[in-house]
């Protein structure tokens, strides 16, 4: 087995910087579905070019590359221990070339790890077959997605769509709930595995596994298939769009599987994938370790995703450097894109937990506060960004209107749209929420002209640090202005009007 370490590292490169093909065909669908001039179109189109790019650079679609989960299948008598220790060494190696995000936290200290490696991860399952060969899949799925994971307790009652019983109409408006639910925040159009029965902990292990299966396969169980393509049709008329900006185009796959279940128990256990489905595998040789066969993947060359290589511009986008003036702010509204340049910062979770309670490093007064945690590598003793897309920004709401008024910040950059009280410090102090596409990690990773300079690199780790970023046209879209205007509000209200039509089963 000399050739395993070197196939399980080909294995990580290429999920983490390339999209299967059924992925591809699917995701062209949805592009194909979209209005063309909305802002959902424009976020497809970002997304579709950014996978272009991390596949031609070889490099990470999304920067959260997630939680590395391995599904193996090994004859009998394989050695699996010795497997697994590779496995973590490829894990370590990929993470020190920026292939992966270091995201291994110890949630007791807080420390990260800095090479993915730590207790329970990354996840590893063996299975044994009685084939000749080894099978390795792996999915990489990202923490703003795992987040919109969901479960549900039959009987239950859902906003917008009443009781759900324990039957197959049940199940159907928990799957469609979970949808909506999501809205932006799981960087859609997003895929859903979905388990039925179980308990709490095998229904979402069951979930997790059909987001192994290919996005176009049909279910060998009949009732499963027409329930899965009945979700497809009805979750694209919600009107969630693309990153929650409304549209026609928010789910691109829906699969699902059932096991048995206690009688006092029925749960409904749905994991929600983003559009950036970074899912591949390969057989392998027993003896040697060398790959056979690409699995999800195709011998041919991956078909491009975008028919262009630079989002289009209208010249109607505003451009604007920092620091911004209060004047700058309230000029803005709901739906204009934004082209920004000069000094940006990032800052999550445990910077905005920090700010609280401390000064800030710099001085924040008319800066825009970027939501990421870059992958960041050093060369020749200077720090470079290999990808930097916008994190989940809901997680920040207990802190950023405090955050806002503290330190007199002008813009927050993120994803998914924030809530009531972020809304009201926007509108209170003069700032502005701007939207980037998530997961287009290379996409705005060639926006950032230069990194000048980090803090709290050894205390929070890589993703946590504050960067300090010099950007040029960085691209961006006001979803929540300083005048009370939240186009994330608009179109939850909206989609969930959508739901509701849904809460009667459609008689045939």
């Amino acid at each position: 087995m000399n050739q395993f370490k070197d196939s399980i590292y080909k294995l990580i490169v290429e999920t983490s910087t390339n999209l299967p093909l059924d992925v591809r065909r699917a995701f062209t669908d949805a592009m194909k579905r979209e209005i063309p001039g909305t802002q959902s179109a424009l976020a497809l189109q970002t997304m579709a070019i950014n996978t272009d790019m991390a596949c031609e650079i070889e490099a990470p679609i999304c920067q959260d590359t997630g939680m590395p989960t391995f599904e193996i299948k090994t004859p009998v008598g394989a050695n699996q221990l010795a497997m697994k220790k590779q496995i973590l060494e490829a894990i370590a190696e990929a993470t020190k070339n920026g292939k992966l995000r270091p995201n291994s936290v110890d949630s007791l200290t807080g420390k990260n790890s800095g090479n993915n490696l730590g207790a329970g991860t990354p996840v590893v399952h063996f299975e044994q077959w009685e084939e000749n060969d080894i099978e390795v899949k792996l999915l990489l799925k990202g923490g703003g997605c795992e987040n919109k994971n969901i479960q549900y307790s039959l009987p239950c009652t859902l906003d917008h769509l009443g009781r759900a019983d324990r039957n197959i109409e049940g199940i159907r408006k928990c799957i469609m709930h979970a949808v909506w639910q999501a809205q932006g925040h799981g960087c859609s159009v997003g895929a859903l595995g979905v388990g039925v029965g179980g308990d709490r902990t095998t229904g979402y292990t069951l979930a997790k596994a059909q987001l192994f299966r290919e996005l176009d396969d049909i279910n060998p169980n009949p009732e499963l298939a027409k329930l899965e393509n009945r979700i497809m049709e009805d979750a694209n008329k919600l009107g969630v769009g693309a990153m929650g900006f409304g549209g026609a185009a928010t789910l691109i796959g829906c699969k699902i599987g059932a096991y048995n279940r206690l009688p006092a128990s029925f749960f409904v256990s749905v994991a929600y994938d983003c559009w950036a489905f970074r899912r591949l595998g390969v057989r392998l040789d027993a003896q040697t370790g060398a790959i056979k066969q690409w699995q999800y993947k195709g011998d041919t060359p991956a078909m491009k995703m975008a028919s262009l290589e630079e989002i289009p511009l209208t010249g109607r986008e505003i451009r604007l450097t920092t620091p911004l003036s209060e004047a700058q702010v309230r000029s803005l509204k709901v739906g204009d894109v934004v082209l920004l340049s000069g000094k940006i910062v990032t800052g999550r979770d445990m910077i905005h937990h920090h700010l609280t309670t401390h000064d800030a490093p710099v001085d924040l007064n008319g800066l825009a506060l970027y939501h990421c945690g870059p992958v960041a590598l050093k060369k020749d003793d200077k720090w470079f960004i290999n990808a930097a897309g916008p994190t989940t920004s809901s997680r920040e709401e207990p802190y950023q209107a405090d955050v806002i008024k503290k330190f007199g910040l002008r813009a927050v950059i993120g994803k998914g749209g924030m809530g009531a009280k972020t809304l009201a410090g926007l509108k209170e102090f003069g700032a502005v929420y701007l939207n980037a596409i998530g997961g287009a990690a290379q996409y705005y990773s060639k926006c950032i002209v230069e990194v000048t300079g980090v803090d709290f690199l050894q205390e929070f780790g890589v993703p946590e640090a504050m960067w300090h970023m010099t950007v040029k046209d960085f691209p961006a879209i006001v979803t929540m202005d300083s005048h009370g205007n939240s186009l994330h509000a608009v179109v939850e209200k909206a989609s969930g009007v959508e739901l509701a039509k849904f809460q009667e089963p459609i008689m045939v």
